[in-house]
């Protein structure tokens, strides 16, 4: 039997940053990953022979600037690589909307008027996603006992949002339940526009355009601040598996020791107190703190008796909606393909299939019977094109995100992948004719798949759907939100925690800090 000061229980990139941070208050800190490569979902994985992919996440569009400052991030090997990749909205007969900087600064494509149009709704989006930052990247507050630094959070929303004036305050209010595309209609006439609006809304939710609160998807994203620039795409040079790697490095550097290969069968509880770990091989850890990236799910009704929790509490947590919608393409290509209409500039961007809100919003219906889309809505990314470390001399890679595919999908993934892949291929030839012709190999990921490959519940990697009565003081779950348990000593910093999915580090940094905090 071993002991640290504290364990960390994943070793995804939000378990890097607390094992990192708590390492660095002087406490002997280490990381349990039961696969053998840290990083989670956001690693680079080989798919085929000589072919390298970011393995879930693809784009860097929400790690947070504290995160890489604090860390110092730069310093061990990190880099931005070349900046904000452009958006390109690709439509049948029709030529491509593009999108430069952070999300439209800069448009092509559309319109003086729509261009015009664009600028006012996107300043207005990034004011009252301002509002809402304050509440993202913060702890979320507990409401029976608001403290002055929670009282002084209030008030600076309240005053920011004063700061917007009567009518923006209104619309504010207005607008921040509404379905995005109410929202688009209001402010656009370009299909194009509104389809990327609804898809970026949506991507990852179990949620159409027209569903009631899908524009707080919008807000999300348009939190994110990766390379300091509100909305930005990155492609990070060696894919989504560099920002794990520069993370390791920092936890290593503060005196972290990491350990692959090491699953946990059970965190021991003695006395209303968790006390230890027990890997599956039978071995134990003991620490005085136990910290879980994993799903709060997995880690409080899988790992522990649940006869040491309130039977409530259980129940909420068996309820938390985690099914996932997203499935991941990988193909080999022979070479870069052509694309009709877009420079070699344009194709080092991300490229989104989805030409308007109906579109959108037909790829879903079918969803909400279990069934996939017949012509999904599809984001996908050259990578190799700046990054030729990823493909062999001449071939090129090209890593999608396909959505809709239910995790429960009615006839059984095993029958449904083949026909699901065929039709995703079909919306992609579309778009890149000649495209079959170029594939050496093809890896599609369900949520099925996603889940058993890299242990996240229902294969959805907000590891719960981040909707209005799940989000903020409801996150994990109403009554217990934030990164405490009712477990002294056992803490939550994964994604099923506030403020959610994507790669941002704030729940691991957020959850650092409080334990800090709690465990002085």
């Amino acid at each position: 039997m071993t002991s640290s000061d504290a364990i960390v229980i994943g070793g995804g990139h939000n378990g890097l940053v607390a094992a990192a941070l708590l390492a660095r208050s002087g406490r002997k800190v280490q990381v349990l990953e039961a696969s053998d490569a840290l990083g989670g979902a956001a690693r680079t994985e080989v798919f085929a022979s000589g072919f390298k992919v970011s393995a879930v996440a693809h784009l860097l569009n929400q790690l947070h600037p504290e995160v890489v400052k604090t860390l110092r991030l730069e310093t061990h090997g990190f880099s931005f690589g070349t900046g904000n990749a452009p958006t390109v909205t690709l439509s049948a007969g029709a030529e491509p909307a593009v999108l430069h900087g952070g999300y439209g600064e800069r448009l092509e494509g559309v319109s003086l008027d729509e261009a015009a149009a664009w600028r006012d709704l996107r300043a207005l989006l990034l004011r009252q996603t301002g509002i809402l930052k304050r509440f993202l990247n913060s702890p979320p507050p507990d409401i029976g006992r608001l403290t002055r630094k929670d009282m002084i959070s209030f008030g600076g929303a309240g005053l920011a949002l004063t700061r917007l004036g009567r009518d923006e305050m209104r619309e504010f209010m207005r607008m921040i339940l509404m379905n995005v595309a109410d929202v688009a209609d209001e402010h656009l006439t370009d299909d194009r526009l509104k389809g990327l609006l609804a898809f970026d809304a949506t991507l990852g939710h179990h949620l159409g355009p027209r569903s009631p609160t899908s524009l707080l998807g919008l807000y999300y994203r348009l939190a994110g601040e990766a390379g300091g620039s509100a909305g930005a795409q990155i492609l990070p040079k060696g894919g989504m598996g560099a920002v794990a790697d520069a993370l390791t490095r920092a936890a290593e550097a503060a005196g972290v020791t990491v350990r692959t290969g090491a699953p946990v069968g059970r965190i021991k509880v003695e006395n209303g107190r968790a006390t230890a770990v027990e890997l599956e091989n039978g071995e134990t850890l003991e620490a005085p703190i136990i910290v879980s990236a994993l799903n709060p799910k997995t880690t409080l009704v899988d790992l522990i008796d649940v006869r040491e929790l309130d039977i409530g509490f259980v129940r909420k947590l068996r309820n938390v909606r985690m099914a996932g919608n997203v499935a991941k393409l990988h193909l080999a290509l022979d070479r870069p393909p052509d694309i009709d209409g877009l420079s070699s500039n344009l194709r080092t961007g991300r490229m989104v299939i989805a030409p308007s809100t109906d579109y959108v919003e037909r790829a879903f219906n079918p969803a909400k019977y279990g069934e996939f889309s017949d012509k999904p809505a599809i984001e996908f990314t050259l990578p190799s094109l700046t990054d030729p470390s990823l493909a062999p001399d001449g071939a090129c890679v090209l890593s999608a995100v396909v959505q809709y595919a239910p995790y429960r999908l009615r006839e059984g993934w095993a029958s449904g992948k083949p026909k699901f892949l065929e039709r995703t291929l079909i919306q992609l030839e579309a778009a890149i004719p000649g495209l079959r012709m170029l594939i050496r190999h093809a890896e599609l990921l369900t949520p099925e798949d996603i889940e058993t490959r890299y242990r996240i519940p229902g294969g959805h990697w907000h590891h719960g759907e981040l909707q209005a009565d799940q989000m903020f003081v409801s996150r994990p779950v109403a009554g217990h939100a934030g990164y405490g348990t009712p477990i002294d000593g056992l803490y939550l910093c994964g994604a099923g925690t506030h403020p959610g999915g994507g790669v941002s580090g704030v729940p691991g940094l957020n959850a650092a800090r409080h334990i800090l905090t709690i465990e002085a």
